[in-house]
This record gives C-alpha cells, sequence and structure tokens, in this order.
C-alpha cells in the first residue's frame, strides 16, 4: 500500500516483460534447436513460476486501485485535523464549490484594498480642505483688521498727497417719494 501506482504500474511492466522472456524462449528453444530438453519437474517449476508470477501480478492489480476508503458516519476531531474528510471524491465533487470561494476570496480582497485606498485618498484631501479653511480664515482675519476705521485713517495720514479725510459733518438722509 506504501508503493506509488508508478512503482506498482513499473512492476507489472517488469514481470509482464519477464514472462514474455520466458515464453519466447521456451518456444525457441522447442522448435529450433534440439538442446537439452527438459525433464517432466523442471517443466512444472516453470509452469509455477509462471503461475506465480501472473498471481503476484493479480494481487498487484487489486493494490493499485484508485478508490478512496469510505468516510466514518462520525466527524472527529481527529477526522478534521488529520484531513481524512478531504478525500479525492469528495474534493472532486466540490471542485465547483471550493473555486466559488477562491474567486469570492479574490474579490473581496481586492474590494477591500479598493476601500483602503480610497479612504487614504478622503483623508488627504480632508486635509487639504481643512488647510485651504485656515488659509481663508487668516485671510479673512488680515482684511478685517485692515478695513478697521483707524487703520484707514492712518493711512490716508501717511499718505499726505491723498485729498480724503474725515467727514466733518454728519451723513444726510435722503427720502425720494415714490
Amino acid at each position: 500500500m506504501g508503493k506509488k501506482k508508478d512503482d506498482i504500474e513499473l512492476e507489472i511492466q517488469e514481470a509482464v516483460v519477464e514472462e514474455k522472456a520466458d515464453q519466447t524462449t521456451s518456444s525457441k528453444a522447442d522448435q529450433t534447436t534440439p538442446g537439452p530438453s527438459y525433464s517432466g519437474g523442471e517443466k512444472d517449476a516453470l509452469e509455477d513460476v509462471k503461475e506465480q508470477t501472473k498471481k503476484t501480478i493479480q494481487m498487484i492489480k487489486e493494490q493499485a486501485k484508485e478508490e478512496d476508503p469510505k468516510l466514518t458516519p462520525t466527524l472527529t476531531l481527529r477526522t478534521i485535523l488529520g484531513g481524512d474528510f478531504l478525500t479525492a471524491d469528495m474534493v472532486r465533487r466540490q471542485i465547483w464549490l471550493f473555486l466559488l470561494m477562491v474567486v469570492f476570496t479574490i474579490v473581496y480582497v481586492a474590494f477591500r484594498y479598493q476601500c483602503q485606498q480610497d479612504l487614504i485618498a478622503i483623508d488627504k484631501l480632508e486635509k487639504e480642505v481643512l488647510d485651504a479653511k485656515y488659509k481663508a480664515l487668516s485671510c479673512s482675519s488680515t482684511l478685517t483688521e485692515k478695513c478697521r476705521e483707524s487703520k484707514v485713517l492712518e493711512a490716508l495720514k501717511q499718505n499726505k498727497d491723498s485729498v480724503l479725510h474725515v467727514a466733518d459733518q454728519p451723513p444726510y438722509i435722503i427720502y425720494i417719494d415714490e
């Protein structure tokens, strides 16, 4: 049982070749040369060897079946950890399920990777928006500071050539009838 299928097939082929060689040598010896004749005991011994070879070949063929052992009705931790429940027959029957599971796993990993890339891009854009808001707030406060009346008057005093000055009279309100 410990031998591989290729080893068993090699042994079978060697036995068949030996058997054919024995048959051809014995038939040639009988037909062509009158050489030594075998006694009755030697012929019986040769026939016994041939029959034993045939029996051995038959036994090897019976042992070289590719059938899987039948599963036990109970599923134990030992059969799971040992991998006994993953017989070739069960795997052959469920191959499309395994392929579907592999495809779903690949799709899941790809979507997760894409989602992480999108989250990284979103974080980067949020930081840019926050920086832009801070710049806008800074510019707004600078503009507000420069537009104060005291700052405008100070700027006018520094510019002597300007004709602008502070009004001496309050503003007039003009009413228009419609």
